[in-house]
Order: structure tokens, then sequence, then C-alpha cells
């Protein structure tokens, strides 16, 4: 850290004493962070968000400091004055930087009280997440969320940094805007100047990104805050951060390779070293590999096609999911001894992802010839117990775990339970990065329940060329020029080369069902500025709470986010949200059809 400014309160950082300032005459300020009262002395840790540093109160050297001393408690904000001077040897404290000194106080000024803090902030204890939110401003005070949030500001200006050094400039875009079908719903703002009109909270900047690129501004970045109104969890909230980023006169390696340096100089930022290019994946081997396309493949159980193996099969089970256009794949679990009641679990949790069910086999040789112990061991035959073993590189005593379905239901279960058996055993190592970019996505996706296509990532992605004359004859057939990265089987951005030409963006919006009125109305400043000359561009957006907490070490985004909301989307320190009163309901022209809870 940089020397502290001097003023009444301080002039040296707490965490940052040495050794080579002995003898020196100090200030700190900062929070007691313990108090220990030995009799005669009395110890007392001050902290700032530099570290602690020990103050010495002896009544020798300063009685009424010392006295003053007594009434400390947890929490409390002083300012100290004294001499730094060497611990004795067998006090000194290794694991602490400022280990080697301490203070020895000459005044001590109370800036100050606190009440006693609901949960203790000297120690890891585990707390309940609920009593930290609500006290956030003390949880903040602990040590591992100073961490967290120091970390997060090293990494931004890092990105900050690199992006300047390429010729980027930040810019920013509005917060209250126009709400647009891009997928999440939107939170809305009511207009009380345009009673009856509403402004959105954006779910990303990406139509002023590509607005800007038609401006001219050509390299563009923005930490941006976003909003979307979705059900949350682990790595949701109602609002995020994300790295934005837009350039122009672009293909795909271009934007690939930006990013792949800003990840790499963001990642140092944080005491990690990866080297670029990253590994490359397509979206359909990642679903036939690893059922998902952030896979993690810091560890294997990669996924199998059996159908060969069973093509000729008698089971009916499989058979009849074959005959009827599924698929059957399977995984080899290792050598993993589960109870009955293990396996129970494992086939309830499959059905959970929307599977029929699960079958299970441990490998087991009876006479040299294949002799499974499994519930459906008895309806394969020999030959196909043995092509099924040579699918999945199967030795005696492994697992195997088959699933019979429709090929997206096989996918996500066998995906699933990927990760389900790695955190139960273990088998990702928390010291690995594996960084890869999934590639050649789809360009849309059926929506059953809406019986129409919808966009995989959003509107305004390009179709590859030769997918254009698709959108009218096979739609699902059609590629876009996307690309995700994935960081240890968490999807940290995502993004795309746009579409640059008015026709091709009225085509793809004809193939989602958006009629040319609704394209008008919602889009029609978007056409009427690619009308205008819009150079070819593309970009990515990188979740920066994702970032933090995979360098934090952290499973919840909530941890490296100041004032996050619950998994319910409340605040419990503010009470947001809040009921309006009568009076702004009316200057809004808004009538509730139900009281407010």
């Amino acid at each position: 850290m940089k020397p502290a400014r001097s003023n009444r309160y301080r002039d040296r950082w707490s965490g940052t004493l040495r050794a080579e300032d002995v003898g020196k005459v100090v200030r700190v300020a900062g929070w007691v962070h313990r108090r220990r009262d030995h009799g005669g002395l009395v110890f007392v840790d001050v902290r700032d968000r530099s570290g602690l540093v020990q103050a010495v109160f002896n009544p020798e050297h300063a009685p009424e400091a010392h006295e003053q001393a007594h009434a400390l408690r947890s929490e409390w904000v002083i300012s100290v004055r004294g001499e730094v001077t060497p611990r004795s040897e067998e006090t000194v404290n290794p694991a602490l930087p400022t280990g080697e000194v301490e203070i020895r106080v000459q005044s001590v000024e109370v800036l100050a009280e606190s009440l006693t803090p609901p949960f203790p902030l000297d120690e890891e204890a585990p707390i309940e997440e609920a009593l930290r939110l609500r006290h956030r401003y003390l949880d903040l005070r602990r040590e591992p969320m100073q961490r967290a949030l120091q970390l997060r500001d090293a990494l931004v200006k890092a990105i900050r940094d690199h992006l300047s050094d390429r010729d980027f400039l930040e810019l920013e875009t509005p917060i209250l805007t126009k709400s647009t079908p891009e997928g999440a719903r939107d939170f809305v703002v009511p207009s009380r100047l345009q009673r009856g009109r509403f402004y959105a909270l954006p779910q990303s900047p990406q139509l002023f990104k590509q607005l800007l690129m038609i401006s001219g501004f050509e390299r563009y970045y923005q930490i941006a805050r976003c909003f979307r109104d979705e059900d949350l969890r682990a790595d949701r909230q109602p609002e995020f951060t994300q790295l934005d980023l837009e350039m122009s006169f672009v293909e795909e390696e271009d934007v690939l390779e930006v990013t792949e340096s800003t990840l790499k100089a963001a990642l140092a930022a944080g005491g990690v070293g990866v080297e670029a290019p990253f590994r490359r994946i397509s979206y359909s081997d990642a679903m036939a590999r690893f059922g998902s396309d952030r896979p993690d493949t810091r560890f294997g159980l990669e996924i199998h096609e059996l159908g060969a193996a069973l093509g000729q099969t008698e089971f009916k089970v499989f058979r009849s999911v074959l005959e009827d256009g599924g698929v059957v794949r399977g995984l080899n679990a290792g050598t993993r001894e589960l109870s009955r009641a293990d396996l129970d679990g494992l086939v309830e949790f499959a059905q959970g992802q929307g599977a029929g069910g699960l079958v299970w086999a441990y490998v087991e040789r009876q006479d040299g010839e294949p002799s499974w112990r499994s519930p459906v061991a008895k309806f394969l035959g020999t030959g196909e117990l043995t092509a099924i073993e040579k699918a999945l590189e199967a030795s005696p005593g492994d697992l195997l775990l088959l699933v019979a379905d429709e090929p997206g239901v096989v996918a996500e279960t066998l995906g699933a339970l990927r990760s389900e058996l790695a955190g139960r055993f273990g088998l990702a190592p928390r010291n690995a990065w594996e960084i890869l970019w999934v590639t050649d996505f789809p360009l849309l996706e059926w929506n059953d329940d809406e019986g129409r296509w919808d966009a995989l990532h959003h509107p305004f992605t390009s179709p590859t060329d030769d997918s254009l004359p698709l959108l009218d004859r096979n739609p699902g057939a059609a590629r876009a020029r996307a690309y995700d990265v994935v960081i240890n089987g968490v999807e940290i951005g995502g993004g795309s080369i746009r579409i640059n030409r008015p026709e091709v963006q009225r085509k793809v919006f004809e193939t989602l069902g958006i009629s040319g009125h609704e394209a008008e109305e919602k889009f029609g400043f978007l056409i009427e500025a690619l009308s205008h000359g819009a150079p070819p561009h593309g970009g990515i957006a990188l979740g920066i709470d994702r970032l933090a907490a995979l360098l934090a070490g952290h499973e919840s985004i909530r941890d490296v986010i100041a004032f996050p909301k619950t998994a319910s989307g409340v605040d419990l320190l503010t009470g947001a949200p809040a009921p309006l009163d009568q009076r702004q309901l009316r200057e809004l022209g808004i009538k509730l059809d139900r009281p407010q809870q």
C-alpha cells in the first residue's frame, strides 16, 4: 500500500509497520481488534484495512493512556501514537506481517465507541449468512471479506490498465433505458414526468455498445452494472457487474485474443498464472463428452456413446429408446464401492434431472467373462457387456452409470452426475485452473412451451455466412458466430460477432417470430443505425463477480459483493424491496391491485 497521508488521526497504516521502522514515532488509527489485559500491561491489536499491529500500554511509560486502555472494548475506534519497538524474541509472531514489532503507546484517543457485535469479527468461525447480511457493515470488517474485496479491486484495476494499453476507451451507457426482449425479465422504473411509461434497467449494455461501434469509437469497454429479474442462485444476483467490451473491424480471433490477454492480466492480479491461447472445444463436443456447455475439465468422467454397443439389444428399455430416436450414453465413475442406498440416491438424482431412470452396474468377472453386478445384467448378453466395457474403458471393480432417453435429457443428466460425483469424491483439484473456449454454438433453440425458436445467446448474434440460407428451411441447423469462456466449469463470459447488416437483423427477428411491426417498435433505432454504415463488430462480456469469487476461493458471488441480496432478492441490511407510500404512488400514477405487504 502507498504511505498513509499524515493527519491528526494517522500517519501510517497499521499493517505496514516492519522491523526497519523501529525507533520511529508513529500514529495509527483503526478498530480495536482484540484487547488483552494482563493486569500490568494492556495489549491492544489495532486493525485497519492494511492489517493489524499490536499496541502495548505500559503504566510506567504512559500512565494516562494505560488507564484509558482498561476501558477499551472490541470494535471501538481509536487513534494511537507511540514508538515502534521490537518484540522480544519469544513473543515474535511469524504468522503476522507486523509480528516482529509493536507500538509502545504514548497516547490514545477514543474516536467512537461500539456496541457488542452480534458475531465475532476476530475469528473465521462459521456465521449464519442472514446474520452477516443483516449487519453487512460489520461482516465487511472481517479479514476474509477485506481480502476478497481488495482482490476484486486489484483485478478490476488490472483489467482497466490492460485495456487502456490496448487502445480501448472506457465509456458509460445509460442505466435508465427501454425495455427490450433480450431473455430475462427486466426491472422496470416508472416515469413521474411521463406517467404511464416506464424505463427498464439494462440487462446488459448490448445495444448501446453496438451503437458505439456504429458511432466510430471502435474499441470500447465498461465495468458495467447490469440488472436481471430472474430466479437467483449462488452465481446470480439481481444486480451484477460485468466487463463489457466491443471492437470494430474484427473477426472471432481478434476478440478471443484480446479476451485471453485481459483474463491473463486479471488472473495475475489475483496471483494466478495462466498461458494463452486457451483450449477450444465445440458446443456439440462439449455436450457429447461432458453433458454441459460449460464443462469442468479438471477431472475425467467423460460421457461415451453406447448406441453402437447396443444396436441389436433385446433389452426393451434400451431398444425402445433407440427406436424412438433417443440415445444411450454412459460414464465410468471408477472404482467406487457405494451402498445400495447411495446407488438408489443416484437413481433419484438422475430422475430429478428429468431422466426416466439410471442404470448402474459394477464390472465383475466370472470364468474370465463379463459378469455385472446390476439390476439389468440378466437382460444384456455377454457381447453387449463386453462392448459397453470397451466403450467406457472399464476394468473390474469400476462403477458404470448409463442413461437412456432423449439426447438433451441424457446430456443434462450425465453432466449433472459428473458434477455430483466430482463434488462427492473431491475429483476436481483446487489449485488447477482449466480455461477453455466453447465455440460453434447453434444460433437458435426450440422453445417447446412457446412453440417458437429462441436465440441461444441473443437476437443480435451473427449467423455464420453459410447459415443464412438455413433460416428459411432449417433454422435449427443454423450456427452462430458465438463463443463462451469457461473456467473450472464456471461460465465466466460469452460473446459473439454481431449482425451489422439491417436485412440480416430483420431476417433473424422474423425467424424468432418477431413481426416487422414489433421489431420496429422495439428495435427500430438499432435497425436504423445499422442502415447508416455499421462496421463488422463483435465483443464479449465477462462476469466480474464470478471471476472474483473464483480467485477468492468462494462458491458464492455474494462473498465478493459489498452489499448483495439474498437468494430471494431481499436486502436484509436496508429492507429493500420496500413498499412505497401513497403520495409516491399517486405521483407516479400507479394504483396497486392488492395491498402492499
